[in-house]
Parts: C-alpha cells; structure tokens; sequence
C-alpha cells in the first residue's frame, strides 16, 4: 500500500513506478527529502538511480505513483511543469553547456529568457555564482577552454544563478579525470553546508559519507535500504548492500578474489600451466 505523503517535504514520492515497456525500472518507490537535507542515493549501474531524478523533475514521465515537490504534485496532468522546473537545479553527468556561449554567458542566458531579468542584474548574479564555483576571471572563456571540472562547476553556477529551492546532481563527478573530481565535490559540500536541499545520485562513497544526511541504497528498481551515512555506509544491514560496498570500496580485493576463484576453477579443470 502507497503510504501517505511527507508534510512540508521538499520532494515527495509515493508508490512511483516507472517501465519502458516490458522493462519495469522503478517498482514502486517511496521516500522523500526534508527542506535543508543531503539525501545521495548509491547503488550500481541499472538500479534505476538516475530514472528516478529524472522522474522528480518530469524529464522522464512516471507509469504510475505521484510525485511531489516543494509543494506542488509534479504528476499532476494540470501541473505547469515548467514553473516548477524553475525551481530545481539539475547538474547531468555531461555538462550540457552552449559550446558557441562564454561561461558568463551560459549563465546569463536563462536568466534573462525564463526569469525575464535585465542584462546587467543577470550579469552580476552570474559573476558572483562563478565566483562562489572558484571560477572568477573565467567569464570569458568559452567550454572548449575550460578542463572538465571547470565545466562541471560552470553548469552548478549556471543552476545556482536560477535561485533553485534545491538541486538534483546525476553522477556529477563520473565524466571526470580523478585529478577534478575534487573540486566539483568542495563545490558541492559548501552547498550543503549552506543549507540547499539536495537529491545526489553518486558513486563517492567518500562524499556521502561525509556531506549526506542520509543515504538511500537501491537495487533493481527498489530501495533496499535506507539510513544515516554510519548506517548505510559504514554499518549495512543487507547482504545485497554490502557486496555493492566490497566492490566500491575495495575494488581490488574482489578482483583478487575473482583472480583467485578462477585459477581453483582452472586447475579443477585441469587447465592451469
């Protein structure tokens, strides 16, 4: 049975479901994130993480369930979908900037065409949102000129220049070279630290340990389990989850142990040299 809605919750979700065709990705979701929350939601590739940010913002339509944020019954069939837009931040995994536009113009762009604002009050919001992302003297330059990261965190301040209640991240950090994950990821903890409400879809087990209010594990569709950091992280209850975290966390220990489980098979088979 769908349990009822979360009072004052920033997002809401209750009995959401989600197929394409005979595939069911998401089966029957409910949870929901407080105003001023950190939720990430972990859990390997095809659990269907990012299905579900995506059905938070209407970007993907749910089969069945109801979604709500801040608010406002995004599956509503009369819903303005893109006044609530206006309200969420998203950061995708690929940066999603206007390669023929400045970073100072990436950011301004929506703000004047959406918000209506002037040139001169968009510019000076979008100066102080680089600024805040480490990104002053770099108005400028255009994506083609700027490293992954510095793109990364050009989109987070182009989010943040919309004055969103709170922000989706799909993966943010997975199209990066290891060498800039970092600075995304400092971005990102200040916001927290800041109070925004975030949804994080991640693989930094680091990051959610650290920044995450709470944590949600998901596995085929389905949240598996649910809790604190020092509760999904460091203390899983399931096995499911704590054979995802093995592999995450130590991924050469598995393969050691794979490598080994391999050569006691070959040598059953008579096989090894």
């Amino acid at each position: 049975m769908t349990t009822e809605p979360v009072a004052g919750a920033a997002i809401d979700v209750r009995g959401l479901r989600k197929s394409f065709g005979a595939l069911e990705v998401l089966r029957g979701i409910d949870f929901s994130v407080a105003r001023g929350e950190v939720v990430c939601v972990i859990g390997p590739s095809g659990s269907g993480k990012s299905t579900l940010l995506r059905c938070v913002n209407l970007l993907e339509e749910p089969s069945a369930g109801r979604v709500t944020v801040a608010g406002t019954e995004v599956t509503d069939p009369e819903v303005d979908i893109d006044r609530v837009r206006r309200r969420i931040g998203m950061v995708f995994q690929s940066f999603h900037l206007f390669p023929h536009l400045t970073a100072l113009e990436n950011l301004t762009i929506a703000q004047r065409r959406v918000l209506r604002r002037g040139r001169a009050e968009a510019e000076r919001i979008a100066r102080s949102h680089l600024a805040r992302v480490g990104l002053s003297g770099k108005e400028a330059a255009y994506p083609a000129q700027l490293s992954g990261g510095q793109q990364q965190r050009v989109a987070i301040a182009r989010a943040l220049s919309m004055d969103p209640e709170l922000m989706l991240f799909d993966e943010p950090t997975s199209a990066l070279d290891p060498e800039l994950v970092g600075d995304v990821l400092a971005v990102m903890r200040a916001l927290a630290r800041d109070g925004m409400t975030m949804l994080v879809v991640t693989h930094e087990m680091s990051f959610a340990r650290e920044v995450a209010d709470r944590v949600v594990f998901m596995d085929d569709g389905s949240i598996v389990e649910e809790g604190t950091p020092e509760q999904v992280v460091g203390a899983p209850r399931h096995e499911r989850t704590r054979t995802f975290l093995a592999r995450v966390l130590d991924p050469a220990a598995v393969e050691m142990e794979g490598a080994g489980e391999a050569e006691v098979a070959a040598e059953a088979d008579g096989t090894a040299g």
